[in-house]
């Protein structure tokens, strides 16, 4: 607690406040894995690792940062890599700078199936969430975020590509 003073309720505005997150939190993500799933046979965790790799310099990412950029474990990110590795979507390699590392690869048809998978998921992502807000709604709710994010963890997140135009 940050006093001796803050009551171990929330108020009727906070609690109101914190229940519209909470359920945003767990209604938008199984929303996002429906249409990922019905139209590229993904997760948004699987798309978000392509994703991160499709941006990355190379598309290659140490899977230590990977697993930093997807705020995942290890080991969770090592099963997602092993499905998508089978499907010939990444590659593990070792890092031949440092071989303590393993790197992740995006392949070619990996890099064919975030391309394949994107504009759905921005469609679903417009509809469901940047579409329901005014622009000044949508730099709050980008401030918000952040402020959250932030007192969760301050380093380490995975931070938005510049467009390619």
């Amino acid at each position: 607690m940050k006093d001796s003073d803050t009551s171990a309720t929330l108020t009727s505005e906070e609690l109101e406040t914190w229940a519209g997150l909470a359920t945003v939190l767990e209604w938008l993500p199984a929303a996002l894995d429906s249409q990922l799933q019905r139209d590229a046979q993904l997760t948004h965790f699987e798309y978000g690792v392509l994703y991160a790799l499709a941006h990355a310099p190379n598309s290659t990412l140490r899977m230590s940062v990977l697993s930093g950029y997807a705020n995942s474990s290890l080991s969770r990110l090592s099963r997602a890599a092993t499905r998508l590795e089978s499907k010939g979507w990444m590659r593990r390699t070792p890092d031949p700078t440092d071989g303590r590392y393993t790197l992740a690869i995006l392949t070619d048809i990996g890099r064919q199936k975030i391309e394949y998978a994107t504009p759905g998921h921005v469609q679903t992502v417009r509809e469901l969430v940047l579409d329901r807000l005014t622009k000044p709604q949508t730099r709050q709710l980008r401030e918000i975020t952040h402020r959250i994010t932030h007192a969760i963890r301050s380093e380490g997140s995975w931070t938005a590509p510049v467009p390619r135009d």
